[in-house]
Formats: C-alpha cells, sequence, structure tokens
C-alpha cells in the first residue's frame, strides 16, 4: 500500500514548530512562541504618532497625532502581517511585521500624499515586558520591580537600570528616556530625560531566571525609553515627511538565549547605520 502523504505535513517542520508567531487585534500585536518565557509578549503596535516639540507638552492636546489601522494580509496569517496607518494629517504608514525562528522583523514605508508637511516626527511601539521578566498580571508590587531587568548600551557597555544620573524630573513621571546624538532634546518623550547618551540603538530586558533576552531596535530611532507599563520602547523617527516624500524605516525584535556578544553582532549587522 502507498505511503499516504497529506497537505498539512507541509505546513509545520520541526523548525517552524520551534518557531515565533505573530497576532493583531486591530490594536495589540501578539508574539507568541513555545520558548518564550511568561507567554505571548503583548506590544501596543502602534500606541502613537507623535509631533515635535513633545518633551515638555501635554501628551494628549498636542503630541498624538490620531491615526486608523487597516489591515492588509488575511486574517489567517501567524507569519506575515501588513497594516496600514493613516493618520489625521494624511500620512500612510505600511507595515509588514514577520514571523521567524527567533525575531520579529518590521519594514515601513511611510508616505505623505498630502500637499502638506506631515506632524508625524516619530512614533512608539509598546513593547510589554512584565511577563517576560517575571512580573506578569498577577504580580503585584511597584511598576518600577522589572527595572533590573532591563539594560541599555552607554559607552559602549551593557548597562542595566536604574542607571547612574537617573532623572527624576518631567512633566509626567516616572520613566526614564534616553535620546540619540542628532536628535532634538525638545523632541522626545515627556518623561524625565536622562543626561546620559546611549552608544547603542538596542535595548532589551533578561527573563526571570535570566537564560533568555529580549531586545529592539529601530532605524531610524527617535529615542530609547523606559515606561510605566512595564514596557521598553525603541521608538522610530519619521522626520515630518515633506509632500510626495517617502521613507523606509526598518526594526527587529529579538527573542534569544542570553549570549550578549552574539546578540550584539546581529544587531550591528541588522543595523549597520547604528555602528561609529
Amino acid at each position: 500500500m502507498a505511503p499516504i502523504f497529506c497537505a498539512w505535513m507541509l505546513l509545520a517542520t520541526p523548525a517552524q514548530a520551534d518557531g515565533l508567531t505573530i497576532h493583531h487585534d486591530g490594536h495589540y500585536l501578539e508574539i507568541r512562541g513555545a520558548k518564550i518565557p511568561g507567554g505571548p509578549v503583548r506590544i501596543n503596535y502602534l500606541e502613537a504618532y507623535c509631533r515635535a516639540g513633545s518633551t515638555d507638552a501635554d501628551w494628549v492636546k498636542h503630541t498624538v497625532v490620531p491615526h486608523t489601522c487597516q489591515r492588509l494580509s488575511p486574517q489567517g496569517d501567524s507569519k506575515v502581517i501588513r497594516l496600514r496607518d493613516t493618520l489625521a494629517d494624511g500620512l500612510e504608514v505600511e507595515h509588514t511585521i514577520t514571523a521567524h525562528a527567533d525575531q520579529i522583523t518590521f519594514d515601513l514605508v511611510a508616505k505623505n500624499p498630502t500637499a502638506k508637511r506631515s506632524e508625524a516626527h516619530w512614533a512608539q511601539p509598546c513593547v510589554r515586558l512584565g511577563p517576560f521578566t517575571g512580573f506578569g498580571a498577577g504580580f503585584r508590587g511597584n511598576l518600577d520591580d522589572y527595572l533590573p531587568k532591563c539594560f541599555l548600551f552607554l559607552d559602549g557597555k551593557l548597562t542595566r537600570m536604574p542607571t547612574d544620573n537617573w532623572a527624576k524630573k518631567a512633566r509626567y513621571t516616572p520613566g526614564q528616556v534616553w535620546v540619540p546624538r542628532g536628535v532634538p532634546r525638545e523632541d522626545a518623550n515627556p518623561r524625565p530625560l536622562s543626561p546620559l547618551i546611549p552608544s547603542s540603538g538596542l535595548i532589551g530586558c533578561f527573563s526571570a531566571d535570566e537564560k533568555m533576552v529580549l531586545a529592539m531596535a529601530w532605524e531610524p530611532y527617535q529615542e530609547l525609553f523606559q515606561g510605566v507599563a512595564r514596557c521598553l520602547h525603541s521608538d522610530f523617527r519619521l522626520g515630518g515627511l515633506e509632500p510626495g516624500a517617502v521613507r523606509k524605516i526598518k526594526g527587529r525584535i529579538y527573542i534569544v538565549t542570553n549570549d550578549i556578544p552574539t546578540l550584539v553582532k546581529r544587531y550591528q549587522a541588522d543595523f549597520p547605520e547604528h555602528t561609529p
């Protein structure tokens, strides 16, 4: 008797079974995978598109540019999701989000089809990390309890939070913002602005048992941010597109074993623009 061959046998190789999948409900992007500590990682995607002059401005009355989100890809696809955001000022941003074995890639194309310059200078993907770091929904404690699990790079070295010179004063508190060279300090999140300059666009955290790392980066990026939802951000830069202008933006979320030198090499290969 000839062996039976079914199409479903092609759908899940061992590598795919161990890989990541993605789901978007119109507001939140969820990363799922059997090896993710604490379960799925939820991302407010996107939390907001933002105007310039935001560091000391009212978040609702000034900073946020309203937008709507439309899904372009089929609902059943958990490996590739395509979205289109349309901003109140007419800017359009198309997102292609792809799940791989141990990373999520983001490829964005922003277009300004209007006759006026776009007001949107930067945008916020808010990555929620409570469960990953061991401080899930059922954990009661201070919202800064996950900080020692979080890191960024200062003077070329991985530095855990809270960093030295931790800023505490701003229009809204708590939180912490790091602005790279070349980005106006008046165009950041209205949370405490660190005097320290990041030496890398990579920001991330360790899992509760420190066996895994979740890290993220975008290019171009506006700021790195630690927020009040047990979250971390690498917020990408739009820069206020002129009429007819097009800008390509890329991002990565890595979910990998705790091997920082290897992670840094991957980041540097993916983002050569960030290497001095």
